[in-house]
């Protein structure tokens, strides 16, 4: 953690939705004209897609041990350590993007799928923005949670992950049914040893439960909507939290626990912004008080 070069991380999985607090944060920013430093959990693949590709087929086969983007062995979480470290101690960094589908390629000249090189970060950032997989990771051999002072966790219950994630993969990049249950499949032991403990340690936690029958995600044709969802918000310590605040202006809204709220799925985006702007706007006059 770091007072003069704050970071704040956002953790969840493929699907979870993680890209909807991210742009909710965004509008915070803009809004309180704060330049943050973007990462990319993907950014932090140790191999690109046609190198996972043949790690994934060498281990299917049992050439080779098991391997998923859940996991370890498929990131770079040593140099993620090392780059939160570096930017609480000095502001400063290597970053990288990797490119997703054709139109980054055409941005970013390069090939889809691959990595673009490593690059300075750009100067007088006021805030580390991580979004991706790893961002509250801790084990042996990297401890990245330890240089985050906010760090939320997106969890949709597991079957609206599947749902998204199959929706997704099926309609956006082609897969098969088939291929999507198995990548699910393959990934499971480090979700549940790598992902899930990352919930345990976050400030905030949104988790989405939808009030429709999911019972079988492998045969919903639709996701379910907002409308159709309920939104479980988690504060590690409720300390300082102005719980009638958010029930008098998230309306429909109720307390489940003392550090629990529910509000309707459509109120998620109104949530995250009065919750995450005062806490954002604290570290910034943390941030200016240490100068």
């Amino acid at each position: 953690m770091s007072v003069k070069h704050p970071i704040i991380a956002v953790t969840g999985s493929s699907g979870a939705g993680t890209t909807t607090v991210m742009k909710s944060f965004a509008h915070i920013f803009r809004r309180e004209h704060i330049k943050a430093q973007v990462i990319e959990g993907d950014s932090y693949h140790r191999y690109d897609r046609k190198e996972m590709r043949e790690r994934v087929r060498i281990a299917d086969s049992g050439a080779g041990p098991a391997i998923s983007h859940f996991g370890p062995e498929a990131n770079l979480l040593k140099e993620l350590d090392t780059t939160f470290a570096e930017y609480a101690r000095s502001g400063n960094g290597k970053v990288r993007r990797y490119i997703h589908d054709a139109i980054e390629a055409k941005e970013l000249s390069g090939e889809a799928g691959t990595f673009t090189p490593w690059e300075p970060m750009a100067p007088g950032s006021d805030v580390l923005f991580y979004e991706g997989l790893h961002g509250g990771y801790k084990a042996e051999d990297a401890d990245v949670v330890q240089h985050v002072d906010l760090l939320v966790g997106v969890v949709p219950i597991v079957n609206l992950e599947w749902i998204q994630k199959s929706h997704r993969d099926q309609t956006m990049r082609g897969y098969s049914q088939e291929a999507v249950v198995d990548t699910i499949l393959r990934r499971m032991p480090d979700y549940v040893n790598h992902i899930c403990p990352q919930f345990s340690r976050t400030h905030v936690n949104f988790q989405r439960v939808p009030t429709v029958d999911t019972s079988n995600p492998f045969i919903a044709k639709d996701i379910p909507s907002a409308d159709e969802s309920l939104v479980v918000i988690r504060f590690a310590n409720p300390k300082g939290i102005d719980f009638p605040y958010l029930l008098s202006v998230l309306h429909d809204s109720w307390m489940s626990r003392p550090n629990n709220i529910v509000v309707p799925g459509g109120k998620m985006g109104l949530a995250m912004q009065f919750i995450f702007t005062p806490m954002v706007l604290r570290l910034m006059d943390l941030k200016r008080r240490a100068q």
